[in-house]
């Protein structure tokens, strides 16, 4: 028998995700084994307009997209995406393209009135401009229900998409355990040789694609739609392939005027399906035939695009808020489905005056009441006062960063603390946030790692919020973040553009994937997060980054002076990333040294202080950390019966 392989990716674009019951529940039944839907909500943003002006929007449709998770079927793999786009159409086939999709499957609202009426659906002329660059097959559903399914009508007239329709119905069949009609209509006054020719073609079209459950059904009338709306009334469910060009303008339909006619005046729900001419699959074959040679040039379009128009986009597909994370149930059920481990590090020098609580917090919300985190890890920077003793007696586990890896010597900075930390925890994700707050809340871990388990396409997530500052006693509004204000912002939107979406690049609450963390270089003090930011972009592009609104971080305040120290300090990381991504030699001398003026009544000095940052090399290339990472795979591989 002749039959096509299941389709591995199906993407469903949702215009109101509250229909798409019915539409997972087919894409389910069509999906191969270890397959994955892909749930798509589009927010256009008209011309004139910038793309990161959807971001509102985006939001809003990410929450509508989460209601449709409930209509997966046990073992389905269903995901959703947001796309921001000026047009609709775009955006589906960009998505279809970037996933290597099998098959589109739209609910329609079709053309009230016959030809030639009104769209009675926005999707109707986006149907239309995907199909002529949809790189794949399309699927169309007309929704009236698809409920105790017992017999599913199938009219062809033979064709590539007839025995599509032919493989969606028999796979529909299979999932509902219903039977297929396969049903030709013949002209009434056709004589028996002829009929007799037709049943025999009939029944080997049938034996050649119809794998299980299809049943020939041969009858005669002269209005062929009048014909199969009649037979529709036995059946639960048509599903019919095209009978001409999308757009083609001698026809004045999507799919042909026979389908579109079928599915205005049949009771059931009718599928239309139409394939690609030449299968989507061997497109994509080829492509990856010529991947050595196109990859290059791949890298180049991407750079090429505008990147301000790239930024804002991102900005609005890729900017979350906590709240869309607060189900913790549903975060740990993710979880699991993906088979991860989750590490929370919180990096501590003298915190004795905040860490009780926010342990105390995180160990309740995120271990006890819902099991999200594995592992609660306090990675100490030798400490002076009760940090360690006072995180210790709330039940995280204390490491002192000095004692991690010592046949490397120890630096001192957050961002050696950091490095050190993925040798000392096991997670598959890892996420971050800094111990001086005094309003410490569950979310500044659940929210940067929601958007990890949501998307597979991010990588890590940077937090960002409001930042009032306590000083004096007082609480003032829009006083912190003056480090990011007056050198990073400006430094990245000269040098790393690309990155300019982020709204704090130097928060102190982030997570990411361990495959990708281990494979980029620490700086060990205050450069550690622009070092990140910059490092994780060239590592996977601006598509693979994220930024979640945590809402309010209240936070100590800094001297100017240390403020100063720490703006230099990011200088010099930039300056050097700069080169290195220049491959040149800009500066001649980069300096590690920041002279400070000292005054007094009787004396001005001025004091030299070395600040030069030091860098870890990514943690993959250290030979304890691989036999470490080789331990934990082993323990958590399943045990086998001999």
């Amino acid at each position: 028998m002749s039959r096509r392989k299941s389709p591995a990716r199906i993407l469903i674009p949702l215009a109101n995700p509250r229909t798409a019951a019915d539409l997972i529940r087919i894409g389910a039944a069509l999906l191969a084994h270890g397959g994955s839907l892909i749930a798509l909500g589009i927010v256009e943003v008209p011309e004139g307009m910038a793309l990161s002006e959807g971001a509102t929007r985006a939001r809003q449709a990410r929450r509508l997209l989460q209601r449709v998770l409930e209509f997966a079927p046990p073992g389905v793999d269903l995901r959703t995406v947001v796309r921001i786009g000026r047009r609709a159409a775009e955006g589906i086939v960009e998505l279809a393209a970037e996933d290597e999709a099998d098959m589109i499957i739209f609910g329609w609202g079709g053309r009230p009135g016959g030809r030639g009426g009104a769209p009675g659906s926005v999707f109707s002329p986006t149907i239309d401009e995907v199909v002529r660059d949809a790189p794949c097959d399309i699927c169309v559903v007309k929704q009236r229900g698809v409920t105790d399914v017992r017999r599913i009508l199938t009219p062809v007239r033979g064709g590539p998409h007839a025995e599509l329709a032919l493989d969606v119905a028999d796979a529909l069949a299979r999932s509902l355990e219903a039977e297929v009609s396969v049903l030709h209509v013949l002209p009434s006054d056709v004589d028996a040789t002829v009929r007799s020719q037709a049943e025999r073609a009939l029944a080997t079209f049938v034996h050649l694609h119809a794998a299980e459950r299809g049943r020939p059904l041969l009858t005669q009338g002269d209005d062929v739609v009048a014909t199969i709306v009649r037979e529709a009334e036995s059946a639960q469910l048509v599903v019919m392939g095209a009978t001409a060009a999308a757009g083609d303008p001698t026809d004045g339909a999507l799919f042909g005027a026979l389908p579109e006619a079928v599915a205005q005046q049949a009771r059931p729900t009718v599928i239309v399906v139409k394939t690609r001419e030449q299968p989507a699959r061997s497109v994509f074959e080829e492509r990856a035939k010529q991947a050595e040679t196109l990859e290059a040039a791949d890298r180049a379009a991407e750079v090429g695009r505008s990147i301000p128009a790239r930024v804002d986009r991102w900005f609005a597909e890729s900017s979350f808020h906590h709240s869309e994370f607060s189900d913790l149930a549903r975060l740990v059920r993710l979880k699991e489905r993906q088979g991860l481990t989750i590490s929370a590090v919180l990096p501590t020098l003298d915190e004795a005056a905040t860490i009780g609580p926010i342990v105390r917090r995180a160990r309740r919300a995120l271990m006890e009441q819902v099991p999200l985190l594995d592992e609660l890890v306090v990675i100490d920077s030798d400490s002076q006062d009760d940090t360690c003793a006072i995180a210790q007696s709330e039940g995280a586990r204390v490491v002192r960063h000095s004692d991690v890896l010592p046949r490397y010597g120890s630096y001192r900075g957050k961002g050696e603390a950091l490095w050190k930390s993925l040798y000392a925890t096991t997670g598959d994700l890892v996420a971050w946030s800094d111990t001086d707050i005094v309003d410490w809340h569950p979310r500044f871990l659940y929210g940067t790692l929601g958007p990890l388990l949501t998307e597979p396409r991010i990588g890590y997530v940077k937090a960002y919020y409001q930042r009032p500052i306590v000083e004096g006693g007082l609480l003032k509004e829009g006083g912190g973040g003056r480090v990011t204000e007056l050198v990073a912002r400006p430094l990245i939107n000269l040098f790393f553009p690309e990155l300019s979406g982020y709204i704090q690049p130097l928060a102190g609450e982030y997570a990411g994937r361990r495959e990708h963390l281990e494979r980029i270089p620490f700086f060990t003090g205050y450069a550690v997060e622009i070092g990140h930011l910059i490092d994780i972009a060239d590592r996977l592009g601006l598509a693979g980054l994220g930024q979640v609104d945590l809402d309010i971080r209240i936070h100590r305040n800094q001297e100017l002076e240390g403020l100063s120290r720490m703006s230099f300090v990011i200088l010099q990381a930039v300056l050097k990333r700069v080169q290195e991504r220049h491959r040149a030699r800009l500066f001649p001398e980069i300096g590690s040294t920041m002279k400070l003026p000292r005054s007094t009544p009787n004396r001005l000095s001025l004091e030299v202080i070395d600040l030069a940052d030091q860098e870890r090399p990514p943690m993959v290339r250290i030979p304890e950390y691989g036999q470490r990472r080789a331990s934990v795979e082993h323990i958590a591989e399943p045990a086998t019966v001999g």
